[in-house]
């Protein structure tokens, strides 16, 4: 089956729970509202259904191979990576100074979506590259953002990220590629970087590494990371002493190819250094930063195909009469009350996360631009803190969907042929890369939620709490039904960040044997309330005649979430305040 961008869905969220249109009020963002959101995405759309996704299956069959020192990509990428530059695409929501169309990155996101729908192996190479020039943009010098940023926008170079070695895994104070000064005030870099996202391809003329390195007489730990710039062919046009060494066979996302670099064992790779000496994990988090939430949005991606997938199966497979005899012989399964559940978990799951991240790029967007300084202070802080929900929670819920998918199919989805397996092994990933999900939770309980006492979680809170009301104040029973499990979601919620605030310095294991249950809680209370804005706005457009279907739909899906979804927070919050020392009593001798 051919995938269909959501469009629909998207442009509902932006304009009913994201506020395009004030986000069109923004400096710089005055050409940027609905009218032009849609025509982007329908571009977006075309592109990829016709392009991108035609390569999906293709590139599982067919990935990436390596020899002699080089790398093949799947046949039919090289050329779509032309279009897809040729077409803006690249440069979508970077600044137009240097070759960008510098839209917000609430429509950015919308479209790394579809992208990642569409092909998540050839979305990684993108991705990689838009975090390369946020990095620039932030750190780089007036030098470094004109030679790098105009060739990464235009898709003539890609960027990538070398963090991992074969010692430090996310443990980067165990770097130890090492960086040495020369009289010209470059650097030579000497070591090894593995899991390099197209650290080596055939699809650009370039290739722009971002390389974790240690200058040789820093201080040991994180505080001695420098951040450098180490492109594959020089400004001469002279190759680079980095070279591929061989790619990782993986269980999924096998057209990416996943490459072992080498730096230095000609005599040093030519590397410049990005901003100051030391400094270089502080650069690297607005890369990581950035690729977290873009990965989010891949599990939001990776969701949407394995729905469609299993629709479209759904509604083909036919077997066994329906339970309550409507049907006179067998039909199809979609018919069944169990696939009907499932697909619907589908669904919800996909839109509310779906949701969640667009509003958070949309105060992205205002952190960034708004005019006022505590409007800024108080975007900011919220972005920061879904940051860790949307890559944690929409990639987990990515692994149960492409599992549900696979479920759905029934043994038919467990043979590749039908293409089915394929999303559920290239999801799992994504809880993985980019930091794992317990990653995650450990920045949301330590930077975002315990170092300021829960401060910005409880002001999220009282935003659920009003919508609480809202709800209340409306006569339907799905808005009556959905304030009850919003409200005692949001009361889980609080417990947890009464307990994280408590007991983080005195009993540290304690709040950290629930972390990942606590960002399971708080994205899932989070997702949870954009639904109930959805509902909503659903019933408003409804009883003014708008678009039908679609609304009857996003109501029922909504009502489906509190009732199956929303309604599981009462256990995590049990799971984080209550069981801490189920998670520790067992002896480390006996497991």
């Amino acid at each position: 089956m051919s995938y269909r961008a959501p469009v629909r869905d998207m442009l509902f969220a932006m304009k009913e729970l994201a506020g395009i249109d004030a986000v069109a009020q923004l400096p710089g963002f005055e050409d940027a509202g609905y009218d032009t959101a849609a025509a982007v995405l329908e571009e977006c759309a075309r592109f990829n259904e016709g392009v991108l996704a035609p390569l999906n299956w293709e590139g599982d069959r067919n990935p990436s191979f390596f020899k002699d020192g080089q790398v093949t990509t799947t046949p039919g990428f090289k050329a779509a990576f032309q279009q897809f530059a040729a077409g803006g695409w690249q440069g979508l929501q970077h600044p137009a100074e240097y070759g960008g169309q510098g839209l917000p990155k609430l429509i950015g996101a919308a479209c790394i979506e579809m992208v990642n729908s569409a092909n998540l192996s050839f979305a990684l190479c993108p991705l990689l590259t838009d975090g390369a020039i946020e990095a620039l943009l932030t750190a780089g010098s007036d030098e470094q953002k004109a030679t790098f940023i105009p060739k990464m926008i235009e898709g003539a170079w890609t960027g990538t990220m070398n963090l991992t070695e074969p010692q430090a895994g996310s443990d980067l104070s165990l770097v130890r590629t090492r960086a040495e000064a020369q009289p010209d005030g470059s650097y030579k870099l000497f070591g090894t970087k593995i899991y390099i996202t197209y650290g080596e391809h055939d699809m650009a003329d370039n290739i722009v590494h971002l390389v974790l390195a240690r200058v040789v007489g820093a201080p040991e730990g994180v505080k001695g990371i420098s951040l450098f710039i180490c492109p594959k062919f020089l400004a001469d046009g002279r190759r680079n002493d980095v070279h591929c060494v061989s790619i990782e066979h993986k269980l999924g996302i096998k057209a990416s190819p996943t490459a072992v670099l080498q730096y230095g064992d000609h005599g040093g790779a030519v590397a410049t250094l990005i901003g100051q000496e030391n400094r270089g994990l502080e650069y690297m988090f607005i890369m990581m930063n950035a690729a977290r939430f873009a990965v989010g949005v891949q599990g939001i991606a990776l969701a949407e195909r394995a729905y469609q997938k299993a629709v479209q199966y759904a509604r083909d497979r036919v077997q066994s009469r329906p339970v309550d005899g409507s049907l006179p012989s067998a039909g199809a399964i979609i018919h069944h009350p169990d696939v009907r559940r499932m697909l619907m978990t589908m669904r919800a799951h996909t839109e509310a996360c779906r949701a969640l991240a667009l509003v958070a790029a949309a105060a992205f967007d205002a952190a960034h631009a708004h005019p006022d300084a505590e409007a800024r202070k108080q975007n900011q802080a919220f972005y920061e803190f879904m940051v860790p929900l949307v890559k944690g929670l929409s990639t987990e819920m990515s692994l149960e969907v492409a599992s549900l998918g696979v479920q759905v199919h029934g043994g038919m989805g467990f043979v590749e042929e039908t293409g089915a397996a394929q999303y559920l092994r290239d999801a799992k990933i994504l809880t993985i890369y980019e930091g794992t999900t317990a990653i995650q939770a450990n920045d949301l309980v330590g930077r975002k939620t315990a170092r300021d006492g829960g401060a910005v979680a409880r002001a999220i809170a009282g935003q659920v709490e009003a919508t609480e009301g809202a709800l209340r104040n409306r006569p339907s029973a799905a808005c009556q039904t959905m304030a009850k499990r919003l409200t005692a979601g949001r009361r889980a919620f609080l417990d947890a960040v009464d307990f994280i605030a408590g007991q983080g310095r005195a009993n540290p294991n304690a709040v950290y044997a629930g972390s990942v249950p606590y960002l399971m809680l708080a994205g899932t209370v989070l997702a949870g309330w954009q639904m109930a804005r959805s509902l909503m706005a659903a019933e408003d457009a409804l009883a003014a005649g708008t678009d039908a279907e679609f609304m009857a739909a996003k109501i029922a899906t909504a009502r489906f979430y509190g009732d199956h979804i929303l309604n599981k927070a009462t256990g995590l919050r049990d799971s984080i305040v209550e069981g801490a020392d189920a998670v520790t009593a067992l002896s480390l001798e006996s497991f």
